[in-house]
C-alpha cells in the first residue's frame, strides 16, 4: 500500500513538474522574434495579409485573389451555406478535427477529444472563412508582404491540406454562413497547436514570428 502510494506520489509530481516546465517554456520561447523587419527591408511590400484571433486560435487571412494566387479553384463560395461570391479575403485556420467539428461549444468538450488533441494521435482539419473587409484591432493585424514571400505562404497553407491541389470539403460542418471545413495533414499537440501552424506560416513567408509557441499571445505580441 505505502509503495502504491509513493508511485502515485511521483507521478503527480512528475505530471505537474513538467506542466510547470511547459508553460515556462511557452512564456519565454514565445517571446524570441525571428525574422525582424530589417532583414527585409529592401523588398517592395504590396500584397496585405492579416492575422485575425478569436481570443485563442489564430488565422492567416489573405487575398481571395490576386495575379499569385485564385483561392477560389480549390475553396469554393458554393461550399459555404452563404455561397455569396463577393468576398475578398479567405482566413485559413488549421487545427484539431475533432475540436473543429465535434466541440462547437467548451461545454460540449469530451475527455477523450481533449486527450487525443493533446498527445497528438487524432486527425486535423482546415477551417476556412470568407470576409468581405477586415477591421484592425488588437485581435487584427495587417501585414504587408512581397510578392515573393506570399508565393512561398501560399505554397505553405496548400502543402497543409491533405490534398493541396483539390482539398477535400468536409460537407454538413460549418460554424456560420460563410465558413467551411477540409482535411488536413498532421496532428495537433501540446507542442503543435493551431497556433504553431500560425507561426509557421508566418515564418515560411519570413515575417516576424516566435521562435515558437502555442498560443495566439505568442504571435501577437511581435505585432504591438
Amino acid at each position: 500500500m505505502l509503495k502504491t502510494f509513493k508511485i502515485l506520489g511521483w507521478t503527480i509530481l512528475a505530471i505537474i513538474t513538467f506542466l510547470v516546465l511547459y508553460i515556462i517554456a511557452v512564456y519565454l520561447i514565445s517571446k524570441i522574434t525571428v525574422n525582424s523587419d530589417s532583414a527585409f527591408i529592401k523588398e517592395q511590400k504590396t500584397i496585405p495579409i492579416y492575422i485575425l484571433s478569436n481570443g485563442v486560435h489564430t488565422d492567416i487571412v489573405v487575398p481571395v485573389v490576386n495575379d499569385i494566387k485564385d483561392w477560389r479553384n480549390q475553396i469554393q463560395f458554393s461550399q459555404t451555406q452563404s455561397k455569396d461570391s463577393l468576398m475578398n479575403y479567405i482566413a485559413f485556420g488549421w487545427g484539431d478535427k475533432g475540436f473543429y467539428l465535434d466541440t462547437p461549444e467548451w461545454s460540449d468538450l469530451k475527455t477523450s477529444t481533449a486527450l487525443k488533441a493533446a498527445f497528438g494521435v487524432s486527425s486535423s482539419a482546415m477551417h476556412t472563412t470568407f470576409f468581405k473587409q477586415l477591421k484592425e484591432g488588437e485581435d487584427c493585424k495587417r501585414i504587408l508582404i512581397s510578392k515573393e514571400n506570399y508565393q512561398k505562404l501560399v505554397s505553405y497553407i496548400s502543402e497543409s491540406f491533405s490534398n493541396p491541389t483539390n482539398p477535400e470539403w468536409i460537407e454538413g460542418h460549418s460554424y456560420g454562413k460563410k465558413d467551411a471545413f477540409y482535411e488536413a495533414k498532421g496532428s495537433y499537440s501540446l507542442f503543435y497547436t493551431c497556433n504553431t501552424w500560425a507561426n509557421n506560416a508566418l515564418k515560411a513567408a519570413n515575417q516576424k514570428a516566435s521562435l515558437w509557441t502555442v498560443y495566439d499571445k505568442g504571435i501577437f505580441c511581435h505585432y504591438k
